[in-house]
């Protein structure tokens, strides 16, 4: 198979496009022959060594852990699928080196669902990472119906899938974002207000009386700010601050679950869900995808075309 491998750790120059033996499925596994991977920032971090401290990495190393594509074979005892199914999956495994950016993925069932028909090959391989940070961190601040929810980073891929779960559950959302996605982030059902210095106040003039919870999809002490306007400060999770347990609130770090996934495809064949896509790339485009993201101003997702 073809696949985009980094020999060593470093940045999108490490990447290439390379032969690679086709991978074994074991027991609890399928084999998927990929349509589309998505891409995401933790994709160039872990080529990068930033995951090196938590997690083993084995090289040739094939980055990625978003997929969509078609069941080609099933272990022994891989009884959820069949050959031919369509699915989505977030094929993260204990250790780091037989990911997505690949024509052929062995993915264990616990980390696949079948693909919602609603979106397209390229929108259901950018759903399942994102979809599941923004749905798991919407279940760890206890969002309910008619609450008000603080969600940073609106308008970026986590951020734009988060506002419209919170919405699709009846929560009012505010979505922080630059003026430019601000229509965007209307578009979703959100209330658009801008980042930055006296961003508390900005939310005290939409919500007097503070809000219920709030997502960090961003960092910079944005947890802070949060609980400036939260009417318990414990209701706040964060992906990208470390020291939220610290404050009392939450670190979320995304985990593999079917039933999470399933939950995902559900809203989005409801029409509650879609996945906006700024960019493709070709599968050997993998680096310029990865200098996409690093710019950090995506509106949605990235995404590499492989079949």
């Amino acid at each position: 198979m073809k696949a985009i491998i980094a020999n060593s750790y470093g940045g999108p120059e490490v990447l290439t496009l390379a032969d690679r033996p086709d991978p074994k499925v074991g027991p609890d596994s399928v084999l998927v022959r990929v349509h589309a991977a998505g891409v995401n920032p933790v994709d160039w971090k872990v080529v990068a060594g930033g995951l090196d401290p938590m997690m083993d990495t084995y090289f040739p190393l094939i980055p990625g852990w978003d997929v969509a594509g078609v069941v080609a074979a099933v272990g022994l005892d891989a009884t959820e699928f069949a050959v031919g199914d369509e699915v989505i999956g977030y094929v993260r495994k204990d250790a780091v080196q037989h990911g997505t950016y690949a024509e052929l993925v062995a993915a264990p069932v616990r980390t696949l669902a079948r693909r919602p028909a609603a979106l397209s090959w390229q929108q259901a391989a950018g759903l399942p990472l994102a979809g599941l940070t923004a749905y798991q961190s919407i279940r760890r601040v206890g969002l309910r119906h008619g609450e008000t929810v603080l969600v940073h980073a609106a308008s970026g891929g986590v951020g734009s899938l988060a506002v419209q779960i919170a919405v699709a559950e009846g929560a009012r959302v505010i979505g922080t974002a630059g003026e430019r996605n601000h229509a965007f982030l209307r578009s979703l059902g959100a209330e658009p207000v801008r980042y930055g210095p006296g961003l508390a106040e900005r939310v005290r003039e939409l919500a007097p009386g503070g809000v219920d919870a709030a997502l960090d999809f961003v960092g910079g002490g944005v947890v802070a700010v949060s609980q400036e306007v939260l009417k318990d400060g414990s209701r706040v999770a964060s992906i990208a601050d470390g020291e939220v347990t610290a404050r009392g609130g939450h670190m979320v770090w995304v985990r593999p679950d079917s039933a999470d996934l399933t939950a995902l495809a559900a809203l989005a064949d409801a029409g509650r869900l879609t996945v906006p896509v700024e960019a493709t790339f070709p599968l050997s485009g993998a680096a310029d995808a990865f200098r996409l993201s690093q710019g950090g101003h995506v509106r949605g997702k990235i995404v590499l075309e492989v079949a």
